[in-house]
C-alpha cells in the first residue's frame, strides 16, 4: 500500500479532515486527527475508529521531527497559524487536503473559482455534464470534499470542483482540463493581509496547466492563464468568445442557443450559464444538448432568490452576497426599484465603491449587524437609512419604506456571524420574516 508504515497527521476534524484520514488509512497510513477547537464534535472520527487530539491538548501538543511522515491541512487552516507551523517546523511536509486528493486519482477535473458565483456555476456543470450522459458530481468547497469523492471509490466521468483560494493555496501539482475564473473582489481581508495576496492565491487555478488544457476567464479580468488556451465570456457588453445579450447566447457572434427555457434570471447567472457551456464544449458536447440538461437546473436558494411577491413588492434573498462584489451583482441584475437590506458581520471592507452603483434604483435601506453604524455613515447623504434591531424588524421598515413595483432584497454584502450560523440561517430567518407577513 502507498502510505503502508507511515503515521499521518490531519489538521481540521471538519469534513475535508475526515475524507482524508479515510483516504489516507485506505492507502495504508496510520492517522491522527488534530483540531484546536474546543467544541469539535468527533462522533465521526471516533466512529470510523480514528484517534482525534482536540482543544486545548491539541493547542499543548509538542511535534517531535520524524513523527509524522505527512500532514495534510483542511482549507479552512492557515499554513502559518500555530498548530500547522509546529508540524512544519518539526520537518514533517504539509500538503492541501485538496492537493492530497488529486495525487490519489486519474479521474479528470474542472475546476472552478471567483470572488462569487462558484456554487451555482459547478452545479450548472455538473447538471450538465450528467444531463449528456457524463456522470459528474459536484465536490469541493461545494458538497463533498474531493478527499470524500476518491476515498468513495465511486466512478465519475469527470467531476466539477469548486475550487476556493484557501484550497488553492496549498496546491502543488494540481491542474484541471478546463480552469474557470469567473470573477475577483475584494473578500477574505480577514484572512489575507492585502488584495495582492488574496489575488495571488486565486490564480495559482492556473499555475500548473499545460498547452492541450482550456482556461475559461471572464472578460476583462486581468489574471494570467498560464500556458492554457484562454476563452472569454461575457453578458455585459464585453468583447469576448462567448457572450450573452437579449435572450440569446452567441460563439464569435453566431447564436449558439436561447435562455428562454432555464430558471436562472440575471445577466450574473447568464455568465454561469456561458462559463458551463463553454465547459462542456470543451469535453466536446453540443451546445443544444448542453442547454436542455440545464433546463432541469433549479437556482439554489438564498441568491437571488424571489420568496414572494406581496402587494406588487418581489422579496428577493441573496443572503448569499458575503461580499460587495455579490451584493453589486445583485444589483445590477434587478429591474425594479430597490429597498435594500444590508449589513452584518464587520470584515473590514470598503463600502464606498457602492456608492456610484446605487445610481437611483435603490430608494432606502434598511441596516442590520455590526457594521450598520458604518453603512448609515457610507449611505446616509444619499438616501434613507434605518438601523433594525433583527431580521424582522428588517423586513417590516423595509416593507413600510417600500412602493408597490420595488424589490426587497436582502443582499447584506458580508458574511453572517455576528448574528447567525452562517448565511443559509440567515436567508431562512428572511424567508420567514418575509412568509410571515400578511
Amino acid at each position: 500500500m502507498k502510505f503502508a508504515s507511515q503515521h499521518f497527521a490531519i489538521l481540521g476534524a471538519g469534513r475535508s479532515g475526515l475524507g482524508a484520514a479515510l483516504l489516507a488509512r485506505q492507502h495504508g497510513a496510520a492517522v491522527t486527527v488534530f483540531d484546536e477547537g474546543d467544541a469539535v464534535k468527533t462522533d465521526k472520527l471516533e466512529a470510523e475508529g480514528f484517534k482525534a487530539i482536540t482543544g486545548q491538548a491539541a493547542r499543548d501538543l509538542v511535534v517531535k521531527p520524524g513523527e509524522f511522515q505527512q500532514v495534510i491541512i483542511s482549507p479552512g487552516l492557515d499554513e502559518h497559524w500555530p498548530l500547522p507551523k509546529k508540524f512544519a517546523d518539526a520537518g514533517a511536509p504539509l500538503v492541501g487536503e485538496t492537493e492530497f486528493a488529486f495525487n490519489l486519482t486519474s479521474t479528470p477535473m474542472v475546476a472552478i473559482t471567483g470572488t462569487n458565483g462558484k456554487s451555482t456555476c459547478t452545479e450548472l456543470i455538473a447538471t450538465l455534464f450528467n444531463g449528456c450522459g457524463m456522470k459528474s458530481l459536484p465536490c469541493g468547497n461545494h458538497g463533498m470534499s474531493l478527499s470524500e469523492v476518491v476515498a468513495s471509490g465511486a466512478r465519475y466521468d469527470v467531476l466539477a470542483l469548486e475550487i476556493s483560494s484557501f484550497q488553492l493555496e496549498t496546491i502543488r501539482n494540481f491542474r484541471a482540463k478546463a480552469s474557470l475564473w469567473l470573477n475577483f473582489a475584494p473578500d477574505h481581508l480577514d484572512r489575507y493581509p492585502n488584495m495582492e495576496a488574496y489575488f495571488a492565491a486565486k490564480a495559482r487555478i492556473f499555475e500548473n496547466v499545460r498547452t492541450d488544457d482550456v482556461a475559461i476567464v471572464r472578460a476583462g479580468e486581468s489574471v494570467s492563464s498560464g500556458k492554457a488556451d484562454r476563452w472569454t465570456f461575457s453578458a455585459y457588453g464585453d468583447e469576448a468568445g462567448y457572450t450573452y445579450s437579449a435572450g440569446k447566447f452567441h460563439h464569435l457572434g453566431q447564436e449558439i442557443g436561447q435562455a428562454n427555457g432555464l430558471k436562472l434570471r440575471g445577466k450574473h447567472n447568464m455568465e454561469n450559464v456561458l462559463a458551463a457551456l463553454m465547459t462542456g464544449r470543451v469535453f466536446g458536447l453540443q451546445y443544444s444538448s448542453m442547454l436542455h440538461a440545464m433546463e432541469s437546473y433549479e437556482p439554489p436558494r438564498h441568491r437571488c432568490e424571489l420568496v414572494r411577491t406581496l402587494r406588487d413588492r418581489e422579496y428577493i434573498n441573496d443572503s448569499k452576497a458575503t461580499n460587495l462584489h455579490a451584493l453589486e451583482a445583485c444589483l445590477k441584475s434587478q429591474e425594479r426599484p430597490i429597498v435594500l437590506i444590508a449589513g452584518g458581520k464587520d470584515k473590514e471592507l470598503d463600502y464606498t465603491p457602492l456608492r456610484a452603483e446605487l445610481n437611483g434604483q435603490v430608494r432606502a435601506m434598511v441596516l442590520i449587524g455590526e457594521i450598520a453604524g458604518q453603512l448609515e455613515q457610507t449611505f446616509g447623504d444619499l438616501l434613507p437609512c434605518q438601523r433594525a434591531t433583527d431580521m424582522a424588524d428588517a423586513v417590516r421598515l423595509a416593507t413600510e419604506a417600500s412602493q408597490a413595483g420595488d424589490a426587497i432584497i436582502l443582499s447584506p454584502g458580508t458574511s453572517s456571524f455576528d448574528m447567525y450560523t452562517g448565511y443559509a440561517q440567515r436567508g431562512d430567518v428572511f424567508r420567514d420574516a418575509v412568509n410571515n407577513l400578511k
